[in-house]
């Protein structure tokens, strides 16, 4: 990559984050409403709202549960996709009942996972497993449904033992939709961490946002929003890195089919 390349590449990515820092610094720099403090106010109380402190009692919880959620629901959805998506009968009995659950939405749930799972860790996990695995569950099957019944028939014509044409065949010609269905996941799994910490929690960004905002604690309460907006960026970035290593084949393919 050429040093012009790797600069315009630099452009694209922060060219419009810089904008609406900029737009909103100057929009908000003479700012007297007590509800829309200045931007520099805000950035002043950053340091010490979250990183005096607040980074193990508050960030690693509401992390170390979306991610026990998310890895979770994860499992499921691909686990259970191939599973439907494998058997046409299974798929066809199974379709409305999984639409009519995808079209419940998750928080209003919390009141029932509260009664049957308490008002700890497990409900939290519960409420982000149960908006999570519908995404990639959904793209699973599609992407099953959609393998190439040519190589399922080399596949068979060749003898392939069951733990091989999975891995080879059904979850790696299954990827591509798989992991958009995690992708999907992923922003999910966020807005439904802040939801379940703010029912009967004692601690995560969206117990302490809430507290600061029934403190009227304004810039701080401005500071964690901003805080969960990097969280989802550090974390859609990780999430491009694993994509990109097991996407790797396909984009390969892609490109040859391109140039060809």
């Amino acid at each position: 990559m050429t040093v012009l390349a790797a600069l315009r590449r630099a452009l694209l990515l922060l060219g419009m984050p810089v904008v609406l820092v900029a737009a909103w610094w100057i929009a908000t720099a003479g700012s007297t409403d007590f509800f829309w403090p200045p931007l520099s106010t805000i950035l002043g109380t950053f340091d010490d709202t979250w990183f005096h402190g607040r980074i193990a009692s508050d960030v690693l919880p509401s992390l170390g549960r979306l991610a026990a959620g998310y890895l979770l629901a994860l499992a499921l959805g691909a686990g259970l996709g191939v599973a439907i998506g494998s058997a046409r009968v299974l798929r066809a009995l199974l379709e409305p009942v999984l639409e009519f659950f995808r079209a419940i939405p998750s928080p209003v749930l919390v009141p029932i996972l509260m009664l049957f799972a308490g008002i700890g860790n497990g409900m939290k996990i519960l409420v982000i497993v149960s908006g999570c695995v519908w995404p990639v569950l959904l793209n699973t099957v599609e992407g099953v449904r959609a393998l190439d019944e040519v190589l399922r028939d080399t596949a068979r014509c060749y003898r392939m033992r069951s733990h091989s044409r999975l891995v080879h065949l059904v979850l790696r010609g299954a990827s591509p939709q798989i992991t958009a269905g995690a992708r999907q996941a992923l922003s999910i799994g966020i807005i439904l961490m802040v939801i379940s910490e703010m029912f009967a929690a004692s601690n995560g960004v969206g117990f302490t946002i809430i507290q600061f905002q029934r403190g009227f604690s304004i810039p701080q309460m401005w500071s964690g929003i901003i805080l969960l907006g990097l969280i989802g960026i550090a974390l859609s970035a990780a999430f491009h890195v694993v994509e990109t290593r097991v996407l790797r084949w396909y984009t390969g393919l892609r490109r040859a089919q391109r140039e060809g």
